[in-house]
């Protein structure tokens, strides 16, 4: 276990929240072994939405080993909170898991209209194998609905989708943004 005072070896270059506050960092300085000097946005992002003085309590108040986890909380919900100053790390939530019913409401459907295709398919096949595999020319009457995405014909382009999902607002919605990266 780590002793409070002990601090890791670091380089002789301020930390970033010191560089940030303008001030000398000391060699038992709490922000240092959290925000590297090669890592000025995360503090400054993190003073913003909660002031050092409050960072510097929370991690006072936090165990030594909790700390680092306690930091990439915070600065994770900074992110969030000056990307979305109302909801901050909920509103991320809330439009992830808007879109997971949707897409598992669209896959039911597929799934649905899968078996009904495919219960057409085998009731019209006769009994024999040469036959059956003529018989699977009329596999292509099912349609797949434009609400599954048109899953067959529209499998990986995006034109029919864009407008469906524009009227909520995600169609603009980068997902590659979550999990936010520091």
């Amino acid at each position: 276990m780590r002793n409070h005072h002990h601090q890791e070896p670091r380089s002789s270059s301020s930390c970033a929240a010191c560089k940030f506050l303008k001030r000398r960092c000391t060699s038992n300085c709490i922000f240092a072994p959290h925000f590297r000097s090669d890592e000025p946005k995360k503090f400054a992002k993190v003073h913003k939405v909660f002031g050092a003085s409050n960072v510097s309590k929370i991690l006072t108040e936090v165990p030594e080993e909790q700390r680092e986890d306690t930091v990439n909380s915070l600065a994770y919900e900074a992110e969030a909170r000056l990307r979305d100053p109302v909801y901050g790390c909920i509103g991320a939530i809330a439009l992830l898991q808007r879109r997971m019913v949707e897409l598992q409401v669209d896959l039911a459907l597929a799934r649905a209209r899968l078996a009904r295709c495919t219960a057409s398919v085998t009731s019209s096949l006769p009994n024999s194998a040469s036959a059956s595999i003529a018989g699977m020319e009329n596999f292509g009457e099912c349609e797949f609905p434009v609400s599954c995405g048109g899953l067959i014909d529209g499998f990986g382009s995006n034109d029919n989708n864009q407008s469906e999902w524009s009227q909520d607002g995600p169609a603009g919605s980068d997902f590659g943004q979550f999990p936010y990266m520091f």
